[in-house]
């Protein structure tokens, strides 16, 4: 299989996400070679299993339909979503077999996607292909410009945290370098605006901005799990700091080269590091975990669809990204006045919502909200779902 090439790797993040098989090569009809995507054990023994068995039908959506035509702006969820009750059982719908569960969601805009039940058991199959044969089967193709294969998710809601939300195992970040003046005493710095900076620099060039990191708790031991450093922006490195013949110190100089939010003194500089752009498989856990909300990102004492919570649980804990999870409310006091003297009792947990994990670290790791029914606060619980 071929690497790929210079030119695909400089891709804008976003489309490196979009285009995850084909592109057509610019100015001519070559095509790029299929990727190789990561496949745990748990899958392959789902596709061992269900490769020609597909789901039962009862767990099909209600109004599941005969037929389906992908769209552009769709998403593998939102077609999982539409087939099934539970959208993480996708392999199992779309019987994968080993060498098409490389490439899981190799699904384009224009296929028609047609539910075929035997039985007690349904699966999907591409309308064209011949009832029996292998479905979906990846292939080498000039998908035209935007019409690469369909994302696993809604990446808009992540796409600014795929790289630059961070958490620190340890308070590393409050040693870091930081912003200790600006042109003119200015309080808020912009894109294009100088910085000047103290700390140890190292000779990096490429440095992100962080608001002072804040201490992420444990809510189930009250312990600190790391440090969450809220992104800022960017800022490129211009000249050396240095000392002058009197002795007095003078700072680095930056230039602020993105800004998210309007960057100050106080805020803190770590090395940029090379951009990840992983590519997302939904599916449920491999093993039960459970945990809790530790925190919402931002200013926000609440999250509803669409945010971004951080989990207690990491990589060091089983959770990868792509696992989805269910959110738990918590059951509310009341009184049972039906039994003589009122008493105190608590209503039993209720499910009510889906999370995504996206981004892993050791003992945490960061989710989107898929959706929910009732605001999710620092504490709420979590589980496989």
């Amino acid at each position: 299989m071929k690497r790929p090439t210079a030119a695909l790797r400089r891709m804008s993040w976003h489309r490196a996400l979009a285009l995850p098989l084909a592109l057509a090569a610019i100015g001519s009809t070559a095509m790029a070679a299929e990727p190789n995507f990561p496949i745990t054990q748990q899958q392959r023994a789902t596709a061992q299993q269900v490769a020609q068995a597909g789901v039962p039908l009862s767990e099909l959506a209600p109004n599941a339909p005969d037929s389906y035509t992908v769209k552009r702006g769709d998403t593998l969820w939102d077609i999982s979503k539409l087939f099934l009750r539970s959208p993480w059982r996708w392999p199992e719908l779309w019987g994968m077999n080993l060498e098409q569960i490389r490439n899981p969601h190799l699904i384009f805009p224009g296929q028609v996607l047609v539910l075929e039940r035997t039985g007690d058991r349904a699966r999907l199959r591409v309308a064209g292909a011949p009832s029996g044969t292998d479905k979906l089967s990846p292939r080498v193709r000039d998908a035209g410009p935007g019409m690469g294969a369909i994302a696993s998710v809604p990446l808009k809601f992540i796409e600014g945290f795929l790289n630059d939300a961070v958490i620190y195992e340890d308070d590393s970040l409050e040693r870091a370098p930081r912003i200790v003046a600006t042109p003119e005493g200015r309080v808020l710095l912009g894109r294009g605006d100088t910085a000047y900076v103290r700390g140890e620099l190292g000779g990096v060039r490429e440095w992100r901005v962080f608001r002072q990191p804040k201490a992420l708790v444990d809510p189930e031991t009250n312990k600190v799990m790391g440090y969450e450093a809220r992104y800022v922006g960017a800022a490129q490195f211009v000249r050396e700091g240095s000392t002058n013949d009197k002795g007095e110190i003078v700072p680095a100089t930056f230039t602020i080269t993105a800004a998210k939010e309007e960057a100050n003194m106080f805020d803190r500089l770590a090395p940029a590091p090379t951009p990840e752009y992983p590519q997302y498989v939904p599916r449920a856990p491999e093993k039960p975990i459970s945990g809790r909300i530790v925190s919402i990102y931002g200013d926000a004492l609440t999250a509803g669809q669409n945010q971004i919570v951080a989990l207690n649980r990491g990589s060091q804990d089983g959770l990868e990204r792509g696992h989805v999870l269910a959110l738990w409310h918590a059951g509310e006091l009341a009184r049972d006045t039906t039994y003589g003297a009122p008493q105190q009792i608590r209503l039993p947990d209720e499910r009510h919502g889906l999370l995504f994990v996206f981004r892993t670290f050791q003992h945490m790791s960061y989710a989107l909200i898929l959706n929910v029914q009732k605001p999710v606060s620092p504490g709420d619980r979590f589980s496989e779902p």
